[in-house]
């Protein structure tokens, strides 16, 4: 029990506000015809669903989790050899003419 006397969520509890909650913005988005939004609108919705999220809404799998100790990894090993954003992207603009 929490200090007002009521019971704090267990992860189950969570599991199922979250499909809830989910469930009830699918909807929504039905309802409201998201196809009428804005990309600006749309975007900031994508943003909002995502922020919504807990992280323990977001598992990587075994796969992700292998990956990312490699790229990790690789950086320690190579941060010297690392470039500037700004200077990547001039290559990449570069590139495109």
């Amino acid at each position: 029990m929490d200090q007002s006397g009521g019971h704090r969520p267990t992860c189950p509890d969570v599991n199922i506000a979250f499909h809830l909650r989910f469930r009830y913005m699918m909807l929504m988005a039905e309802t409201l015809d998201i196809t009428k939004l804005t990309t600006e609108e749309r975007l900031d919705l994508i943003g909002k669903l995502w922020d919504s999220l807990a992280p323990e809404d977001l598992r990587l799998t075994p796969g992700q989790e292998a990956e990312l100790g490699r790229r990790m990894a690789s950086f320690g090993t190579d941060a010297n050899a690392a470039i500037p954003w700004e200077d990547f992207d001039k290559k990449l603009d570069n590139r495109r003419r």
